[in-house]
């Protein structure tokens, strides 16, 4: 089974083991960018200000499916700066968000003030709640980084009876819209070891392991247009893992002076980049 990461890799077998730091946060595999050491806790306040970017279809789709509302215990794993949870809650679920970055997790506390989220920090193959805690468990943006062979066993006990598991993603689209394909080979110019380039529209795979104990009842995958500033657009992308999660201060600043003159150029002061976003949903049986 091919799995694809947050910015369309292809990873090979899913199962692969993340090496931390010290810190817990630095996260390396050969798979993952040639090897590269990535860190989200060092763009949590670029990502904070810029990546909470997912247009009101993308969450009208989950909740249209009967999902994370009207009381529903919900489990968000790499939750980040807690941008799912922040955009859901209104609706009526309890919300518990875990991710390894301490940093990722500040941020998520504090945007998150006066809602109905808890957050923790821990990296998803070491969670351990109660049988049947949570009706349904969501991943935005990550499922491809977790050890599945660990994990999946795990979900299944801690969903309630006919829980649900969501996977959630949405990416830009470098060879139909002309502004993303540029910004993409200005991040390879400056990491080639970046393997998060030329994504195309396609379902989200699902490791092989989830067919014990669960069954895919819903997967979609649809194109959106997603507004932008040339700010927040050289903030959307310098905030991903081939940038500021990996790069160096010096080579991040060089990128974003290059980029910005970049987009001085070919973009108007605000336009909208093509994107897709996908979902799967596997049931618990």
């Amino acid at each position: 089974m091919v799995a694809i990461d947050a910015r369309g890799m292809r990873l090979g077998v899913i199962g692969m083991r993340n090496n931390f730091d010290r810190a817990g946060r630095m996260i390396v595999d050969k798979r993952i960018d040639h090897g590269t050491a990535f860190d989200w806790g060092r763009v949590s306040d670029d990502y904070a200000r810029y990546r909470n970017i997912y247009p009101s279809e993308f969450y009208r789709r989950i909740l249209d499916r009967g999902l994370c509302r009207d009381g529903q215990t919900v489990l968000d794993l790499g939750t980040g700066t807690g941008v799912l949870p922040r955009a859901l809650a209104r609706y009526g679920a309890s919300w518990i968000g875990i991710d390894i970055s301490e940093n990722q997790i500040a941020q998520a506390r504090r945007l998150s003030e006066g809602l109905n989220v808890e957050y923790r920090v821990m990296p998803a193959e070491r969670i351990d709640f109660p049988d049947g805690t949570f009706d349904v468990i969501t991943a935005c943006q990550c499922f491809w980084y977790f050890d599945h062979e660990a994990i999946h066993n795990k979900l299944h006990r801690m969903l309630a009876d006919g829980g649900r598991i969501l996977v959630l993603y949405m990416a830009w689209l470098p060879f139909e819209d002309r502004i993303a394909g540029a910004s993409e080979r200005l991040i390879l110019k400056y990491n080639p070891n970046w393997s998060g380039e030329g994504e195309r529209m396609r379902p989200i795979s699902i490791p092989d392991c989830y067919r014990d104990g669960f069954k895919i009842v819903h997967h979609e995958e649809y194109t959106l247009e997603v507004p932008f500033t040339r700010e927040s657009w050289n903030g959307r992308v310098k905030a991903c893992r081939g940038i500021g999660a990996s790069l160096h201060e010096g080579e991040v600043s060089s990128w974003e002076r290059e980029h910005m003159r970049l987009l001085e150029r070919i973009a108007p002061e605000r336009f909208k980049v093509l994107h897709y976003a996908a979902m799967a949903e596997l049931k618990r049986i």
